[in-house]
């Protein structure tokens, strides 16, 4: 789970203190990579993939109108308007949003205190060993905290409930994994952003629109970390989506 507003209080903060290097070097790991040693894997996405037997064009039809649920709309980063509203239709909830990219969880090369100034070592949701999960290895997405603007769970929404992510007329499944600010939204793991063709690096990486997503309210993927068992659940319940009435 990540605050946002902390990548301005750690830009500001590095230009007082001296070189852009400088915050690095207030995490002594010596276990994890710096960040030039990543630098290539960050730097771009691989190639978007299509995942399951329904196209994107299916779902971004059924999910073209809007039925709003939440109280009020979020903001997609600080400072952003407040402008994007969670809909709802039978079998799911959804909104079009930008994607940030969050990292956090199980630290590895791609994910930790020396590549993500914003790095945290938990998820909110666990592996089903009671293992952080792994942003650079599952793809997940993050939901907004709870609160009276609106709340997953009041809508069946846990860890491990199903999202379909949408972006660039492909669909990939990943499992809700973690939550973010409560009044902010649109972010995904660093593997969900890979997989779509998204830059994933957690400093510059991401994209600021063109994310649809679509988290079901059905049955979970199970285990958690099974990325295989998001995709057939997805699948599963994408196609139920779409013969909702």
């Amino acid at each position: 789970m990540r605050t946002r507003t902390a990548a301005l209080a750690a830009v500001a903060t590095a230009a007082l203190l001296g070189p852009a290097s400088q915050p690095a070097s207030a995490y002594p790991q010596e276990s994890e990579p710096s960040i030039k040693s990543v630098e290539a894997e960050g730097s771009s996405a691989a190639p978007a993939r299509q995942e399951g037997t329904v196209s994107a064009a299916a779902l971004l039809a059924k999910a073209g109108t809007c039925q709003q649920v939440s109280r009020g709309k979020y903001r997609t980063d600080d400072g952003a308007p407040a402008n994007i509203p969670v809909c709802g239709k039978r079998g799911a909830v959804f909104w079009k949003a930008d994607m940030d990219i969050d990292c956090d969880g199980r630290p590895g090369m791609a994910c930790n205190r020396r590549t993500d100034p914003l790095f945290q070592d938990a998820t909110a949701f666990q592996e089903s060993n009671g293992r952080q999960l792994s942003a650079e290895s599952l793809p997940y997405v993050v939901v907004p905290g709870a609160s009276q603007l609106w709340s997953h769970t009041k809508h069946g929404i846990t860890g491990g409930s199903v999202a379909a992510v949408i972006y660039g007329g492909k669909v990939l499944y990943a499992v809700v994994g973690d939550t973010g600010p409560t009044d902010l939204i649109g972010e995904a793991s660093y593997a969900a952003a890979k997989s779509l063709g998204i830059r994933p690096d957690p400093r510059s990486g991401g994209t600021d629109a063109g994310v649809t997503y679509i988290v079901f309210n059905g049955p979970k993927a199970s285990p958690i970390e099974d990325h295989r068992a998001a995709v057939t659940r997805g699948d599963a319940l994408a196609r139920q989506f779409l013969s909702q009435n």
